[in-house]
């Protein structure tokens, strides 16, 4: 079975104080986006990558095809005005069955085991997706002031998220809803349950500044 990587890089990366979008920032003299590309390229053989960009950034996108992989695996897209729609943009570009994996293109340190991990359980189940334990205590905002919620019952998502595309494409088809943030939402809404697997601590989406010195201490470790 085919197998297809969809990596959305769509994000300004306004948080991160930089004109450059975060996914392009280096990283240990490589582009931040180079890192998560090679993960899947590295993890599944064969695997088919279709990397969504802002409309302004396709260049930068090419530059780093070119320069870093075979540009026969690499295909590039266009974003859309949130992620439901630039994942959906990605989507157009499959049509044949296969299992298919939708990463935030900044999540630059996942490994080839939970990418892998994704893969099994999406075969057998037709969805994965990572999740860790919450750490932290939580409380939940109400009309009376603030409760505590049990973070034993809560768990934190992550990417790649992967489904079988008899569920995905479909699913993607469906009206746009504000509450779409991820495809285990949008999937939800399609009418099905979702399966979710161990992720990995180190799987940190890049989001604020201090966010890449984590990620290059990671990598030299």
């Amino acid at each position: 079975m085919q197998t297809y990587a969809v990596i959305v890089a769509g994000g300004a990366g306004k948080r991160m104080g930089s004109v450059l979008p975060k996914q392009f920032l280096l990283l240990k003299n490589k582009p931040v986006l180079y890192y998560t590309i090679n993960a899947f390229l590295q993890a599944v053989p064969g695997i088919h990558v279709i990397i969504v960009l802002p409309e302004d950034h396709l260049e930068l996108g090419k530059e780093i095809v070119d320069g870093f992989f075979d540009e026969q695996q690499i295909q590039l897209t266009v974003g859309g005005e949130t992620r439901f729609h630039s994942v959906q943009n990605g989507l157009k570009l499959i049509s044949e069955e296969s299992i298919i994996f939708v990463h935030d293109g900044v999540r630059c340190l996942v490994s080839t085991e939970l990418i892998q991990r994704c893969y099994t359980t999406a075969l057998e189940t037709g969805s994965a997706v990572p999740a860790i334990e919450c750490r932290d205590s939580v409380r939940m905002l109400t009309e009376d002031g603030n409760d505590p919620v049990d973070r034993t019952k809560l768990r934190l998502v992550q990417t790649p998220q992967t489904f079988h595309s008899k569920i995905l494409l479909p699913a993607f088809a469906i009206d746009y809803k504000e509450r779409f943030t991820d495809e285990a939402n949008v999937v939800e809404a399609f009418g099905l349950k979702v399966t979710l697997v161990q992720g990995e601590e180190a799987n940190i989406k890049i989001t604020n500044p201090v966010d890449m010195l984590i990620a290059e201490n990671i990598l030299e470790k």
